[in-house]
This record gives C-alpha cells, structure tokens and sequence, in this order.
C-alpha cells in the first residue's frame, strides 16, 4: 500500500503548503507510473542465463520424440521450434531479422552448434548473418583501410539490434551445442547488445579473413569474410551452461505404427494427371502412321 506524507511548511502559507502537496502527489504518481512500466518491461519467461529444469526436460523430450521418428540431426531451424515450444513462446520462422523466438516481450536469436564432446567446449563461433560495407555504406575496397571496414561491419550489426529491440525490451543469444551420436548436449543464453567499435581493432589472418580482437584483453571476439560477407562472434562459454545426455538407446518406430496412429487410408494419396500432357500423348498417338499387316 502506497503512504505518501506531505511536510506543512508554514514559510509558505496555508495556499502554498497545498500548492506544494498537489505537485507531490502528482511527482509520487509520475514515479508509481514510470515504476509500473519498467516492471512490465523487465517481465521475463526466467532470469537471463538460468536456464529452468522445466526447459531442460522440454527440450529433451523433444529431442527423444525426433529420435523415435527417425530424425539423425537437428539444424538451427529445428532447434528454433523446440525451444519456443519448451518456452511456451513463439516461433517466427523468418530469415528476417534477429529475433527466431519471442515470448513476452523477451526475443531469442537461436544457435546451433556441433561438437565432439559439448561438456568441455569452452569457446565457439556463431555466424551471425551477412554484414556488408559495400552493399550498406558504399565501401567498394574493404581493405584499404581495415580498421573503417571492422567499425563498418559492427555499426550494421548494432543497427541490426536497434531494430530488434524497438519491438522488444529483452534480446537474448540462447546456443545448443549438441553430439547427436553420443546424445550429449549444452545449453547456455547470453544477453545480446551492441558492440563499441572504438573497443576493437581489426587484423588480417592467413585466409584474408577480418579479425576483431578487444583492445584490452587481446581476446579474438569476431571474423569477417570479404567475400560473402559473413559475420562470426566469437563467444566463451558461460559456467553456467546447462548440461543433459539422453541415457538410453532411443528406439526407432516403424513407419507403419506412425502410420496406424494416424488413421492411415490409401485414398489420402490423390494422383493428379495433367491434362494438357495427355493431349499431347493422345495427339501423339494420332500422328504414327498405321502399318498394315498382311493378314489385314
């Protein structure tokens, strides 16, 4: 329950004190509004990074359900669905833009990743879509001055996230590391923000690729390709990543169980002729001269 004092200050008078006690209020209120919002906005499906069990189990289950159906791999599109089914939230099935899965006013952008042991990966790389300077800001020689061309490449991505974050208060990187053959999976999320590009500098490698380190770590953070354009953030990966195998061996079911389940009827099938190509066979046909034989 909200208690709001007002202080009479006989300085001012009887008029004044109530003056004075209106602009309170309305400044308490202005305060109780601007409160209420950013409460509305900080609302999310669960703290940024402590990934529930609820989830785990979620994600897992749907994994085993792939499995059953004869499914080998999971690509980053897969992943997209299970994660915003296990979130309850939405998948947008869109190549467009940041945002894969969104649930009250929370996004995710969704990685996938493959590697031999997911329990010890301590560092990964996500490509993170096609920046280019040429296309975006007229740079034509993207190597004439290396360090314009890095800064370049993270102002589109920063506008990237401008745009991503005008329809959402939160924008998060959530990364599946996955071995499907031992059933061995990591799971961790990150904030995702814009980057300073005075905070980096920019070399070559052996491949012509860029390279951005951080100024005071040395730490490598991205990769630009010249050619195609493509955009790698280099992330570590968080202690907190949350960890899970799929014990048993995970039993394949028949076509025809999956089948009998459905109801499965031959007259679903529809075989479609097309008419103009039966047409052409008959006129076709018309036009081979008849031979005649000699008992004819």
């Amino acid at each position: 329950m909200l208690r709001i004092q007002f202080r009479a200050n006989s300085r001012w008078g009887h008029h004044s004190n109530k003056s004075r006690g209106n602009s309170e209020i309305r400044s308490a209120l202005r305060r109780i509004s601007l409160s209420a919002f950013f409460d509305k906005r900080r609302k999310e499906p669960y703290p940024l990074g402590e990934i529930p069990d609820g989830v785990v189990i979620g994600i897992g289950k749907q994994i085993v359900h792939r499995l059953a159906i004869g499914h080998e791999d999971i690509t980053g599109d897969d992943f997209s669905g299970i994660f915003a089914e296990a979130i309850e939230g939405n998948h947008r099935n869109s190549p467009l833009g940041i945002a894969d899965v969104v649930s009250n006013g929370c996004a995710w952008s969704v990685k996938t990743v493959k590697a031999s042991n997911p329990f010890t990966k301590k560092n990964i790389r996500i490509i993170s879509g096609r920046n280019s300077p040429d296309y975006s800001l007229g740079i034509s020689n993207p190597r004439k001055d290396i360090n314009a061309t890095g800064q370049a490449v993270l102002s589109i991505w920063n506008a990237r996230i401008n745009e991503a974050m005008e329809s959402h208060d939160q924008l998060r990187v959530v990364v599946f590391i996955r071995n499907m053959a031992t059933r061995e999976f990591a799971l961790f999320e990150q904030e995702v923000g814009r980057f300073i590009a005075d905070d980096y500098e920019w070399r070559t490698n052996v491949r012509g690729n860029f390279e951005g380190y951080e100024k005071t770590t040395k730490n490598r953070k991205f990769t630009w390709q010249p050619h195609g354009a493509q955009f790698t953030i280099h992330r570590r990966v968080p202690a907190a990543t949350r960890k899970f195998r799929i014990v048993p061996e995970v039993p394949a079911i028949e076509a025809k169980h999956i089948l009998r389940l459905a109801r499965y009827s031959d007259d679903w099938i529809q075989t479609i002729y097309d008419e103009e190509s039966d047409e052409k066979t008959a006129e076709g046909l018309l036009d081979i001269p008849m031979v005649r034989s000699k008992w004819q």
